[in-house]
């Protein structure tokens, strides 16, 4: 009965007790999916961006409180440069960095599952790195460039956790990465007009996270 007991109670701590530890860290991979902008020009329309590619990132946080931490994060985007129109499209390779801090907000500490918010902000560093030709198709909307850029970068997003152990934490979320447009990898042609100025970043993520 004692045994039993013990085994009760060790249960029952692990459930209240899931988010306790004051450190996390953990890496999540998923997908980038950066929605295209439209693009005017005299011979007609089409639309620029980035493609859908992979997305990995790293990240260290704190438990400041029972609802609230902090965390830090660097993150790598696979997603190459891409101009369409109509059955047309061409692509130019390309990735992207990121790092940034966070604000969390989240539920009790002291529950298994646990519900988060995320905001903050950092930069964005974009990495064309394709081989130039000297002719592009579809360059009469914009020029596809090997050419490096850093922006500043605003996020928002939210998730959940679970804890698996009182250590071990399986976490799904999504972030909008928000920046400038990178006109200088993404660059209109003469006549062309863009007709967003920002990019907006949807990543969709599940990763491990371990608590000490």
């Amino acid at each position: 009965m004692k045994t039993i007991r013990n085994a009760i109670l060790l249960l029952a701590a692990s459930a209240v007790g899931g988010f306790a530890q004051p450190w996390e860290l953990g890496a999540a991979g998923g997908v980038s999916l950066a929605p295209a902008i439209p693009v005017t020009a005299p011979t007609g329309a089409a639309t620029t961006g980035l493609a859908p590619g992979g997305a990995f990132s790293v990240f260290l946080g704190v438990n400041e409180g029972r609802y609230w931490a902090g965390e830090a994060r660097f993150g790598y985007l696979m997603g190459d440069l891409r101009i369409q129109s109509g059955g047309a499209s061409t692509t130019f390779a390309a990735a992207s960095q990121v790092a940034h801090y966070d604000l969390i907000l989240h539920t009790s500490n002291m529950s298994r599952v646990q519900l988060f918010a995320a905001v903050g902000g950092g930069v964005r560093f974009f990495q064309g790195a394709g081989v130039e030709a000297a002719y592009q198709p579809l360059s009469q909307y914009a020029y596809l460039t090997k050419t490096n850029t850093m922006k500043p970068m605003g996020d928002a997003g939210g998730g959940i956790k679970f804890a698996i152990t009182n250590r071990l934490a399986l976490r799904t979320e999504f972030r909008d990465y928000i920046t400038g447009f990178p006109t200088e990898l993404i660059t209109p042609a003469l006549g062309a007009t863009f007709h967003r100025g920002i990019l907006q970043d949807f990543v969709p993520m599940a990763g491990l996270s371990y608590r000490f």
